[in-house]
């Protein structure tokens, strides 16, 4: 049994999946929004006594919440007696696309694993939250899950058991984020793609993701520009985002490398070489959304996020 802290609170940001050409696999984490949850010493079990910044929206009970049954796998993992009562501030939107069911379940991790000191590895903190947002979000992304844990750009090359490569970030590199006021449930975007893919659009992204992987490596920005490209996802999931197109040609007049959807949506991303064309870039994308999607639409600029989740305080008994 290891020794405990009274509480731990624990941060997870907000993440990119997709990324354009990389369906379900590639990821990067942001500096900020993002959620946290703390963690406090009970008898047995876990136990949620709030949630706030949900609306009341999402579960209290344990053993349906994305964050309670992360916390339950890793407890039952550490072979713990003891349980966990846990709050949740909820920083992200829901049903966004910027991960808001895998930032739940690494903060929830993260900040058990630190309450009771147990410097669980990072990929078995991963696999725990895995099987909360497997509950969560009715389907669990590693491409999410992923840069939350690890933070910087990650590739999961198999999502649980964990195989994580983590890559380059160019100096310089900003990310723009755009969540208009819409929300998009993950399993209807999903339900769109179908379960087939033809082979020329399968060539073409594998082409994508292979280029952009090598652009990162080699700081190459004319390379990474060309290759966010989605042929497979973006095309389908379209109809849920209007004014989708004029949005990304926004964000590449105003000097973007490339702009897609967030995750299944509807947040876009741009990808940008510095933090001032970012800031003309997430002005261009703001006023696209607010002229074709109306709303008040919330706009993030970050460099990519070095660490993901993190412990940002503690009290001792």
């Amino acid at each position: 049994m290891f020794a405990a802290m009274e509480s731990v609170t624990a941060f997870a940001p907000a993440t990119v999946s997709n990324v354009a050409c990389g369906f379900d696999v590639l990821g990067f984490a942001l500096q900020a929004p993002g959620d946290e949850v703390t963690a406090r010493l009970a008898p047995g079990g876990v136990v949620i006594d709030d949630i706030v910044g949900d609306q009341g929206r999402l579960p209290r009970d344990a053993a349906k919440n994305t964050a309670g049954v992360a916390a339950q796998a890793l407890l039952t993992l550490l072979g713990e007696t003891r349980g966990v009562v846990l709050t949740i501030r909820k920083g992200l939107p829901l049903s966004s696309g910027l991960g808001g069911s895998a930032a739940s379940a690494v903060a929830a991790v993260v900040a058990v694993d630190g309450l009771f000191g147990a410097h669980t590895p990072l990929a078995t903190l991963m696999a725990c939250a895995f099987e909360g947002e497997r509950i969560g979000a009715g389907s669990a992304h590693g491409d999410n899950i992923g840069p939350a844990v690890y933070g910087g750009f990650v590739l999961v090359r198999v999502p649980n058991p964990p195989d994580v490569v983590r890559l380059p970030v160019p100096a310089g590199l900003t990310a723009v984020v755009v969540h208009p006021d819409l929300e998009i449930e993950t399993s209807r975007a999903r339900a769109l793609l179908g379960t087939t893919v033809p082979l020329a659009d399968a060539i073409r992204q594998w082409a994508n993701l292979g280029a952009f992987v090598d652009a990162l490596h080699r700081s190459d920005f004319d390379l990474m520009a060309r290759s966010l490209e989605d042929v497979i996802a973006e095309p389908r999931r379209a109809p849920l985002v209007p004014g989708l197109a004029q949005i990304k040609e926004a964000a590449a007049a105003a000097g973007a490398l490339g702009c897609s959807l967030s995750g299944s949506g509807p947040s876009l991303f741009a990808l940008c070489r510095d933090a001032a064309s970012a800031a003309a870039v997430a002005a261009a994308m703001t006023a696209a959304v607010i002229r074709h999607i109306g709303g008040e639409p919330q706009t993030y600029v970050s460099p990519i996020a070095p660490v993901g989740a993190r412990i940002v305080s503690t009290c001792s008994s």
